[in-house]
């Protein structure tokens, strides 16, 4: 159960940072605070906790690349980074979990080396537990996948390197 005093402190928390929703399970009480604009809403709700923890897989989380002019997306020396200026980058829509198939036993929708149109789905994101197909959107040959299966990602991180035809 969450304490009044805590519950004050994590809004306050809230409010000073860019987040715009929080949620936390604590002793089976799902506390979940959001603010739309500049009014908070609290919301306590009682759930069902199971039993036995589940097993959860680790996840690596990537630095969003920075482009300062003087490197390429992932830090290259300034002439891979002339290089890189004529691929297309492919790049998350959305924060969320990168997947690179359907399925953990299914094959990569695109490989190094693929050709993809427009409308090929190259990965999934997943997001608050909806998957999203991200398509292409360019025609060429996948170069190189910038992230690894499972990874997070941020909005706009780039994901694929694609020379276009």
């Amino acid at each position: 159960m969450f304490k009044l005093n805590e519950i004050k402190e994590l809004i306050e928390l809230l409010d000073k940072t860019s987040v715009h929703e929080l949620e936390i399970e604590n002793e089976g009480t799902r506390l979940c605070i959001r603010k739309p604009g500049k009014s908070e809403l609290v919301h306590v709700q009682p759930t069902v906790v199971p039993s036995a923890p589940q097993a959860l897989a680790p996840v690596q989380v990537a630095p969003a690349a920075v482009d300062n002019g003087q490197a390429g997306a992932a830090g290259q020396p300034a002439e891979s980074a002339a290089a890189d200026a004529n691929l297309h980058k492919i790049v998350s829509p959305m924060v969320g979990t990168f997947y690179r198939a359907s399925s953990p036993d299914a094959n990569p929708y695109v490989n190094v080396g693929d050709k993809v149109g427009d409308k090929t789905t190259v990965c999934i994101i997943e997001a608050m537990k909806l998957m999203n197909e991200l398509e292409a959107e360019v025609k060429g040959e996948i170069v190189d996948i910038l992230v690894e299966n499972g990874q997070l990602v941020e909005f706009g991180q780039p994901l694929f390197l694609v020379k276009p035809e």
